[in-house]
């Protein structure tokens, strides 16, 4: 084995254990930002729930049903196809 070819195999090696190296630092970045983004969406649901508990319920809201007039009817299914084939449409 030449010096080149050992040169070359130290620099593949070498190579190999840095991409190795820098993924488990990587890693380890990854899982601090993880835990400190859960630990913060805790907090803040800790936060909700504590003030949703000191504020007195709120009355349930009153909705209005829209009034139906007799002449808002759809039309019947087969004027409303009628329709979309003369419209050109061939469904």
């Amino acid at each position: 084995m030449t010096s080149e070819d050992r040169n070359r195999a130290d620099a593949r090696f070498n190579k190999a254990a840095r991409a190795a190296h820098e993924a488990r630092t990587g890693k380890t970045d990854r899982d601090a930002a993880l835990k400190a983004v859960t630990d913060n969406m805790a907090k803040l649901k800790a936060l909700r729930l504590a003030r949703e508990a000191a504020e007195p319920p709120a009355a349930p809201k009153k909705t209005r049903a829209k009034a139906k007039k007799s002449g808002d009817k759809a039309p019947a299914l087969a004027d409303w196809l009628a329709g979309q084939q003369s419209g050109g449409r061939r469904t």
